[in-house]
């Protein structure tokens, strides 16, 4: 269902692992949980409804996986340090973190008040800053752990009505490769992927057809990208098959900005 063929079974095996995936409740979050739970790792399912979350986790453990659900706003430091100690509670140590949770609502830029400017900024890009340095301090103190930050291809080029989140974005990758040479020596590898247009609830669901046909056409692939396309990618990132990369950018938007 999730595009795991053999050979990734077999190589990206993520038993004894735990990972925690922000805004996993739908969408590429959902299917990040899934499928890296699926490798084996004991997750930690996260984001603003616990209930939602709660359906995950069940999936999970309906195919014989280890998970838990916790509810967090990641713009609160409050609820990431609780998300945190919730994940050692319950599993002892974090291994891999997915930063995934994000908002990316369109407003024309001549129309965009600070507020709504800094509601983007502070849980696509500051919610990444706080759970990324939360769950570094404890991956130091093993030695290992890869942090797998979800960007976009809004920061290699730009959209009209998202400047706000253009500028979440490019901050991303631009954190994760700074992050990536202070970790390092520590042992934690910090990794990012840009999607492109992906099929998933946040994307789809307001979009007219004229509107997913113009895109389309941009698209050298002509289709739109599918979670499991990127959860994949995440699974290697999360793996010891990527045991060399740090600080690398993976563009998954099928030739978008080729």
């Amino acid at each position: 269902m999730f595009g795991l063929n053999r050979t990734i079974n077999k190589f990206c095996d993520l038993r004894g692992k735990v990972a925690i995936i922000t805004g996993a409740k739908q969408g590429m979050g959902k299917t990040h949980a899934l499928i890296l739970a699926k490798a084996g790792a004991k997750v930690v399912v996260s984001d603003i409804s616990q209930e939602e979350c709660q359906l995950v986790v069940d999936e999970i453990k309906k195919n014989k996986g280890e998970a838990i659900a916790v509810k967090c706003d990641i713009s609160s430091k409050a609820d990431v340090d609780n998300l945190i100690k919730e994940t050692l509670n319950k599993f002892k140590k974090i291994d891999i973190l997915v930063n995934n949770a994000g908002i990316f609502p369109f407003q024309p830029f001549l129309e965009m008040e600070e507020k709504d400017f800094m509601k983007v900024i502070n849980i696509n890009l500051k919610g990444y800053f706080l759970c990324s340095q939360a769950a570094a301090k404890e991956m130091a103190k093993q030695k290992s752990g890869s942090i797998i930050n979800i960007s976009s291809i809004a920061s290699i080029k730009g959209f009209a009505g998202l400047s706000h989140y253009c500028a979440s974005k490019g901050g991303i990758t631009s954190m994760t490769r700074a992050m990536a040479l202070e970790l390092a020596p520590m042992g934690i590898r910090v990794n990012d992927i840009n999607p492109g247009a992906i099929e998933t609830p946040g994307a789809t669901g307001g979009k007219d057809k004229k509107g997913d046909e113009k895109l389309t056409a941009t698209v050298p692939m002509k289709r739109w990208g599918k979670p499991e396309e990127i959860s994949n990618a995440v699974l290697f990132l999360a793996s010891d098959e990527s045991s060399y990369m740090t600080g690398s950018v993976m563009v998954v938007d099928g030739g978008w900005v080729a």
